[in-house]
């Protein structure tokens, strides 16, 4: 099963740019991240004509997830538990099922946090708190599964092209490192970290100041699998050329593979 996340940044930019991905690309399940639509405007029949289930939690102009899958979708939930006051649409979760086993997709878009110190960075880490307290329940349930998206983290300095930069950003302060931490030491695997230990492998480069041609990246989309989903990884990359098309995103695809 190919799994994938791509943080978009807006479905209207990307109407053209993403059927061809994905065309090429050919994965059984996506998460998408910054769709920018309502769920009514979202362009579905896009996506069902090439055999895929939608599932939408939009949000007008900002934010949006989105699973598409060739497999059905059971047990769809929208937004991450623990703050039945946040209307942000960043969380989405499903259930598929493998050859074997079933596996709980769930697509999130994690606060950006900046500027920080401020309001908006302690709503990243307490959103990052719920993400953790939803994680330590799946990891109670039992059931294989993967949290996937934009986590808006560098992880360590080798994710950076110059982490000297990014020193006081709230994608890296020691806060905003520590929570993801406390993630993996759940049991959870960081995929593409347990197959491509180099650095300089990045999946997100600024529009500005020539980031790409100067390969200025950082590594922010992450897939975190549960200890029986790290079981059947078999491979995950970044699909970092989509970068150098036509009016790309300014994030790359990640994916993996499982034999789950």
């Amino acid at each position: 099963m190919k799994i994938a996340s791509f943080n978009i940044n807006g479905i209207k930019a990307r109407i053209n740019a993403l059927p061809e991905w994905l065309d090429e690309a050919q994965p059984d399940v996506v998460v998408l991240q910054e769709i920018k639509s309502v769920d009514e405007n979202f362009p579905r029949e896009l996506f069902e004509d090439r055999g895929y289930n939608v599932e939408t939690h939009g949000q007008k102009s900002f934010n949006g997830v989105a699973i598409l899958s060739k497999l059905p979708l059971e047990d769809v939930t929208r937004g991450l538990p623990g703050d039945d006051s946040d209307e942000q649409a960043r969380w989405i979760e499903a259930t598929v099922m493998g050859d074997h086993h079933p596996l709980r997709v769930c697509g999130l878009y994690l606060p950006n946090g900046n500027p920080a110190p401020g309001p908006k960075y302690d709503y990243k880490l307490a959103w990052m708190q719920r993400l953790q307290n939803r994680a330590e329940q799946l990891m109670a349930e039992e059931m294989p599964f993967l949290m996937a998206g934009d986590y808006n983290i560098i992880p360590q300095s080798e994710d950076a092209a110059r982490p000297e930069v990014w020193t006081e950003d709230a994608l890296f302060r020691p806060e905003s490192r520590t929570a993801f931490r406390k993630l993996i030491n759940l049991g959870l695997t960081d995929a593409f970290r347990a197959r491509d230990p180099r650095p300089g492998q990045y999946s997100f480069w600024d529009y500005q100041a020539g980031a790409w041609n100067k390969n200025d990246g950082i590594r922010i989309d992450h897939f975190l699998l549960s200890p029986a989903c790290a079981d059947t990884l078999t491979n995950c990359a970044i699909d970092k050329d989509i970068r150098a098309r036509e009016k790309p995103s300014d994030h790359v695809p990640i994916w993996v593979d499982l034999a789950i």
